[in-house]
């Protein structure tokens, strides 16, 4: 049997893991911004007073790496601001006050897909960037010169944070549409080996696929162990493929692509449909959220709108996440929109959200126990602390993909992943600086 990667058994907290969407009522506003993916922002073109529809294009793509934004409820834009009035960052957001009926626009009709390129066209137009919290562009991920060189399609159906558990119904509730998404990558890209890696905290969507695949057989779905990050992309590809993605490569270059079990299925809809992905199956859950839910949600929903579904708040909430509570990132206003990667609200209470007292480091060595890339976290925060670039890159801080695992681990309490990051941008800047 393959060696699997190193990590760690987080707890599950799942829930919300037997609980179908529901479907949040038509908010007044949503707050939609023009940068929701990894690359170049896209480019409003739409102005105050216009009377949007639902799918209709708000944003285009503007670059290569870009994705376009689609209005996610039929009403009138109010206001399009230069600054970003929750977070106070530079970047356009389109307010728009909702006529609360979900006016679909007219226009909208199934792409036209008959070849590869159609495919990938369609995958660029429907906006769909990647959904497990990621944000990268799906078209640009999915256009290879060479498709031969792809000998892996890895849908990721791990879903290993606590208590998130969106992938989770969207395996169950949208398997159909799941499954679309897979016979659509078989016919227009060609992908002879198509593996589903599921956790096997999920038995009922393994079990779900599993039936699908029994009568279709052109995807296996492959039960993995629940081992925190059984979802990053450099894990799922060498414990499904036994495959190393080097420093500084792609998956690409060991031969996978890896798309989000949500996002195949957001590709599948569109082209089924013709409606943009313009909402989001979100977990709500953590232990200051009265009742815990998967909601669907207009994309651009304040999250106030959302907890105001699922009960409301404790009066103890301390923190609120975007995502989960290994890798999420703090929100800063229960104002906050939405947005196309949100796959979890997180809300703690003070005793959840209080950060524990650090110690001095005993060198336990659990930290490399757990660490999922073979790397040594309390030795690379001695050297970002003395400054030494060198070393840090000599013991490759750069391949860290900022899991958690050392932090939860340590039981001196150390931030070590924070410095692993400020590590990063340290060396960045370094060889910025060499370079120039």
């Amino acid at each position: 049997m393959m060696k699997r990667l190193p990590g760690i058994h987080a707890p599950h907290l799942k829930n919300t893991d037997a609980k179908t969407a529901e479907i949040l009522p038509v908010p007044k506003l949503v707050h939609i911004p023009m940068s929701m993916h990894i690359g170049a922002p896209a480019r409003s073109v739409v102005t105050v007073g216009d009377i949007v529809k639902v799918g209709q294009l708000l944003g285009e793509p503007d670059g290569a790496v870009s994705s376009p934004v689609h209005s996610s409820v039929s009403g009138t834009v109010k206001s399009i601001d230069a600054i970003d009035a929750v977070t106070n960052e530079r970047g356009t957001v389109i307010i728009i006050e909702s006529d609360g009926l979900q006016t679909p626009l007219e226009t909208l009709t199934p792409p036209d897909v008959n070849t590869a390129e159609d495919f990938i066209a369609a995958v660029r137009d429907s906006g769909v960037v990647g959904l497990g919290g990621a944000g990268f562009p799906t078209a640009v991920k999915l256009t290879v010169k060479d498709i031969a060189q792809v000998e892996y399609f890895i849908v990721n159906g791990a879903e290993c944070e606590p208590y998130i558990t969106s992938d989770t119904r969207t395996m169950i509730d949208d398997a159909e549409l799941l499954w679309d998404g897979i016979r659509l990558v078989k016919k227009h890209l060609g992908v002879t080996n198509i593996l589903i890696g599921i956790e096997n905290n999920k038995p009922e969507a393994i079990r779900v696929l599993s039936d699908y695949a029994a009568k279709e057989p052109i995807a296996k779905v492959v039960s993995l162990p629940a081992m925190y990050p059984q979802g990053g992309e450099k894990v799922l590809i060498y414990n499904l493929t036994g495959r190393i993605v080097e420093e500084g490569k792609l998956p690409l270059d060991a031969g996978c692509i890896v798309i989000n079990c949500t996002t195949l299925a957001a590709v599948a809809r569109y082209i089924k449909t013709g409606m943009p992905l313009v909402e989001k199956r979100v977990t709500v859950d953590g232990s200051a959220v009265r009742t815990p839910k998967n909601v669907i949600a207009p994309i651009g929903t304040p999250l106030s709108d959302i907890f105001d579904f699922c009960g409301g708040l404790t009066d103890d909430v301390r923190k609120i996440l975007y995502g989960g509570p290994m890798m999420g990132v703090a929100v800063l206003s229960v104002s906050a929109p939405v947005k196309k990667s949100t796959n979890a609200i997180i809300a703690l209470n003070a005793k959840d959200a209080a950060l524990p007292r650090e110690t001095e480091c005993i060198r336990c060595g659990r930290c490399i126990g757990g660490c999922p890339l073979g790397l040594m976290p309390a030795v690379l925060r001695d050297y970002f602390l003395l400054g030494r670039t060198d070393m840090l890159e000599k013991y490759k801080v750069n391949l860290c993909m900022e899991c958690g695992c050392c932090s939860f681990n340590c039981p001196a309490k150390r931030s070590l992943t924070q410095t692993m990051k400020l590590a990063k941008a340290r060396l960045r800047e370094s060889q910025a600086a060499k370079n120039k």
